[in-house]
């Protein structure tokens, strides 16, 4: 679940945190269509120049019925912009061993251009060993600790693609962050904390932040810590399926501000 609320109202009511406020939705449909559009050109346009065409390798492990979906989305996704895409499909049981062998090739062939491990990975399996072990240039989900660590410096890097995502809606629809006090609800590593870091830091840095005022709400979070805080936001980033904001005293309206 990802949620981007913003808060329209007189400041006067956002300051009681007794009173419930409205907040607007903000969907991504709409605007994933132009970026698409945008990442197509862009794709053909570096081809056109005599360059490869990229490629992207997904490593799927076991038959979680989730993942299949997921990775089947991402293939449809690099399809519909140009990107060639192939599936290394490896049973539940396959060594950790193995899946580094295999991490190895990627990095040193040529033509991929981008690998993605499909999380999660089997309990026998570490996770951030096997993600550590992609080269951090192809490193599509922005998982390897080299990029989290240019992330969390405010360096050029690639960054999770769901923190991006919302970095992107942000940026796009003028959302105004500079100053503003925003609620991140979920502190995944992948998600939540990505995203924080992304709002909170310097404007000015090598890779500009929102120079907002981030507060992390997690599920221990108090209900009434949890009320208190969204009240008093300007911006809601629900991104965490076991915390229910809309308890918070928050009314939620759907709103695409790139439909008609």
């Amino acid at each position: 679940m990802l949620s981007i609320a913003l808060y329209e109202g007189p400041a006067e009511r956002r300051d009681s945190i007794f009173q419930r406020h409205e907040a607007i939705i903000i969907s991504g449909t709409e605007m994933a269509k132009h970026i698409q559009k945008e990442i197509k050109q862009g794709v053909e346009s570096w081809i056109s120049l005599g360059n490869r065409r990229p490629h992207l390798s997904i490593i799927l492990v076991g038959d979680n019925p989730a993942s299949k979906t997921y990775v089947r989305n991402k293939i449809r996704a690099a399809s519909a912009v140009g990107i060639c895409s192939e599936l290394i499909l490896k049973p539940k049981d396959v060594s950790q061993e193995e899946l580094l062998d295999i991490t190895d090739q990627l990095n040193m062939d040529p033509r991929v251009s981008g690998i993605l491990v499909q999380l999660p990975l089997p309990d026998h399996v570490d996770e951030r060993t096997i993600c550590n072990g992609i080269s951090p240039e192809k490193d599509v989900d922005g998982f390897h600790i080299i990029n989290i660590g240019r992330l969390c410096l405010d360096q050029h890097s690639l960054i999770p693609a769901t923190a991006s995502a919302v970095w992107e809606i942000i940026t796009r629809t003028g959302i105004q962050t500079f100053g503003k006090n925003v609620v991140v609800a979920g502190r995944s590593k992948n998600v939540g904390m990505p995203i924080a870091m992304l709002l909170h830091t310097d404007g000015e840095h090598e890779r500009p932040g929102g120079d907002a005022t981030v507060t992390i709400a997690h599920r221990y979070t108090p209900k009434e810590q949890l009320k208190i805080h969204t009240q008093l936001a300007d911006i809601i980033i629900v991104a965490a399926g076991s915390l229910s904001v809309s308890q918070a005293g928050v009314q939620w309206h759907n709103h695409d501000p790139l439909q008609p």
